[in-house]
């Protein structure tokens, strides 16, 4: 627990005590930093509570433990980039690294500079998996262009996400807002501005995103937000969630209750949760917004969407949201799906993610008339689980904040699998992060043979920058009327209005 002083250290002081994280080539990387206590203290289905002070200095400059979590398939292709590690045990795993400009004094306790933006990240991985040790989440970039980063572990699974009695729901949510609280308190010391934090995630840590803009307690605690590939219409409704509850208490046969569940060690829970997939959620008045793919969401009463079209929540924040062209593509091609895909198959996807599949499926086929049926079948897959709800999220936004709106879709086509992933789900990632163009290519699985423009790592990075900066990514605002959008890829240009044939029918 306790570091050294070394030439190559730098200690910040934290609410909880000082810790130690290393520099290198002028930035300073903290890992590990709890912002909870850890759920073996005080309860793996129990409200977050604040960490124990500690003596001395804590050592922050090795990764931590990461959250129980089953490993993550998606097939013939390597995505320990996007997962990392798996489950990497240890108690103290509700934790945050952070990274920041290393150069920075403090004098009595005092910043000596002007404080910088900050950016919160939430990784994905399905409610299930994931965590900050993936090596598509380095902050290097971020640090030197003037942003102190974080990237959040949080509760998966059964612990972050089971609907259970007897215990607080969307655990993995309180999670996030716990470490939103800790960066209110303690990014100041680290250099970064409380009053200019832009919360950002991808996938499920989007549409967590999402949840956190809709929920009342972010008030103060974000000021942007960027919602990448997830979705505003991606809640469970209760009695899905109780369907999952069942279904997760028959796995274990433990009875449906919190203390029940509180009795089986988190090796069984992970265990459970690789099992639970596939469970059909298919209500009298929801379809599943995950389509099977996993048994986990946040759960509520009403979607993000909905109710920040009510003026619910943290909604006057300025808002960036988008998905990828072919988001489907990850689900499909690399288990061969694609490949075989039948009308059929296309058909019964429409059928799981809307009251009118045959009307679903016409509009696609009108919208992509030489389309093949894997193709067709991506993309209503991709709308069904991100661009329909971050239409809809985009829409109730631009409506009802005082904030700005604004929209991109990323079209840089991967060349991996003959060139059949494409845009697909993930794919903006390292752009975000502004990774150098040269390790994009590795693993070649998931990036492909083929280099991508060299200006868009930098250009997309620094759109992100840009908005958490100033609140402004650098093209037009998005409005209902309009529409418009940034298309991200070889070349960049505003649309009106991109996906409009089908976007009438998810609408219907």
């Amino acid at each position: 627990m306790t570091a050294a002083h070394r030439t190559d250290t730098r200690t910040v002081t934290t609410t909880q005590g000082k810790v130690a994280g290393a520099r290198h080539e002028g930035v300073a990387v903290f890992r590990g930093i709890p912002y909870a206590a850890p759920p073996a203290l005080t309860g793996r289905f129990a409200a977050p509570r604040p960490h124990a002070p500690w003596d001395g200095v804590r050592d922050s400059t090795v990764a931590g433990p990461t959250a129980p979590q089953p490993e993550r398939n998606l097939g013939a292709i390597d995505m320990s980039p996007y997962f990392g590690p798996g489950w990497v045990p240890g108690e103290d795993y509700l934790t945050l690294d952070v990274w920041a400009p290393d150069a920075i004094h403090e004098s009595q306790g005092q910043v000596r500079h002007q404080p910088l933006p900050v950016m919160v990240f939430v990784h994905g991985g399905g409610f299930v998996a994931g965590s900050t040790r993936a090596s598509l989440y380095d902050g290097t970039a971020f640090a030197r262009d003037g942003v102190v980063l974080v990237t959040v572990n949080y509760r998966l699974g059964i612990a972050g996400f089971l609907d259970l009695p007897g215990a607080p729901r969307n655990r993995g949510l309180l999670d996030a807002l716990a470490a939103l609280r800790w960066v209110r308190e303690n990014i100041a010391a680290f250099g970064g501005d409380p009053d200019q934090v832009t919360l950002f995630g991808q996938s499920a840590g989007a549409t967590l995103t999402g949840a956190v803009v809709a929920a009342p307690q972010s008030m103060g605690l974000v000021r942007r937000a960027i919602v990448q590939s997830g979705s505003g219409l991606g809640a469970f409704s209760p009695e899905q969630a109780a369907r999952v509850t069942r279904a997760a208490a028959a796995e274990l046969g433990v009875a449906p209750r919190a203390d029940a569940f509180d009795t089986v060690p988190d090796a069984r829970l992970v265990e459970a949760t690789a099992r639970l997939g596939g469970i059909d959620l298919r209500t009298t008045t929801a379809y599943d917004p995950l389509l099977g793919l996993s048994p986990f969401s946040v759960v509520a009463d009403r979607q993000p969407a909905d109710a920040i079209a009510a003026g619910q929540g943290n909604a006057d924040i300025d808002l960036l949201i988008g998905t990828n062209t072919e988001e489907g593509n990850l689900y499909l091609v690399p288990s061969g799906a694609y490949a075989t895909s039948t009308p059929a198959d296309v058909r019964a996807t429409a059928e799981r993610s809307h009251p009118e599949p045959d009307l679903l499926v016409a509009a696609y086929r009108a919208a992509h008339p030489e389309a093949t049926a894997g193709q067709l079948r991506s993309a209503v897959m991709g709308d069904a689980l991100f661009g329909a709800g971050s239409r809809a999220l985009a829409d109730a936004h631009a409506d009802r904040s005082s904030g700005a709106t604004y929209s991109y879709l990323f079209d840089w086509r991967s060349r991996a699998f003959d060139g059949l992933l494409g845009a697909t789900h993930t794919m903006e990632l390292p752009f975000v992060f502004g990774l150098d163009p040269a390790q994009l290519r590795v693993p070649a699985a998931l990036f492909g043979p083929a280099s991508p423009p060299p200006d868009l790592s930098g250009r997309m990075h620094a759109a992100w920058v840009g908005f958490a900066r100033t609140g402004d990514p650098g093209w037009a605002p998005y409005d209902t009327r309009r529409r418009a959008t940034a298309v991200i890829g070889r070349r960049w240009a505003v649309r009106e209005d991109p996906g409009s044939e089908v976007r009438r029918a998810w609408e219907r």
